[in-house]
């Protein structure tokens, strides 16, 4: 498991935007967020290039345009696909960003949540390495909860959600195999994230 430094509220902990301690992969799918926007929402994703398989460097290859679309048969159905995502926690923690979250990056799509369409305009996005409806490694959440406090400390976030609820019936990311009930518990720890607001349980 990777090591992160702790995060911290200061100005040495973000740099425009950047989170110094993830590892940085500029990429070019992003743009302005609209004036006014309130970064006030976390998006969960999963995802694993091809699906289902770890650590082979293609999501991070798929968000910076450089993914060889002819490397498998998957890659057909989604050539030329331009997406980002602020950032990405690999099975072992580690944490990527892509984007500034200052800008706004290409991860919700056709969305809606809290009231607002198009949730790219103000929120940041999250993707897990995994495949939907299965379960993420213990250094994913403990990743995940240490950029939350960062994110918190820096920005005005109040709520918190999977693509599966920004975009019902046509997402289903992170899926059943994320724990929200754990997620909730590691959130409610902190001062910063202890007033988000998570999604309905399932019924």
């Amino acid at each position: 498991m990777a090591t992160m430094p702790e995060p911290s509220g200061s100005q040495t902990a973000w740099q425009a935007g950047w989170w110094q301690p993830a590892q940085q992969l500029p990429s070019p799918n992003f743009g302005p967020r609209p004036q006014g926007a309130v970064i006030d929402l976390v998006v969960i994703h999963s995802i694993s290039l091809p699906p289902g398989q770890y650590g082979t460097g293609a999501v991070q290859q798929l968000f910076t345009n450089q993914l060889d679309w002819d490397a498998h048969p998957y890659y057909q159905g989604i050539r030329g696909l331009e997406v980002s995502s602020h950032f990405f926690i690999t099975r072992q923690g580690e944490i990527w960003q892509f984007v500034s979250c200052d800008d706004r990056a290409w991860h919700a799509g056709v969305s809606q949540w809290r009231g607002r369409d198009r949730c790219n305009d103000d929120s940041i996005g999250i993707e897990l390495e995994g495949l939907e409806g299965l379960r993420f490694e213990a250094p994913q959440y403990q990743a995940l909860q240490r950029l939350c406090e960062a994110i918190a400390a820096e920005y005005p976030v109040h709520y918190i959600a999977g693509h599966e609820h920004i975009a019902p019936g046509r997402k289903q990311d992170p899926g059943p195999g994320f724990d929200w009930s754990r997620l909730q518990q590691q959130l409610g720890g902190a001062p910063g994230t202890r007033t988000w607001e998570l999604p309905a349980p399932a019924v």
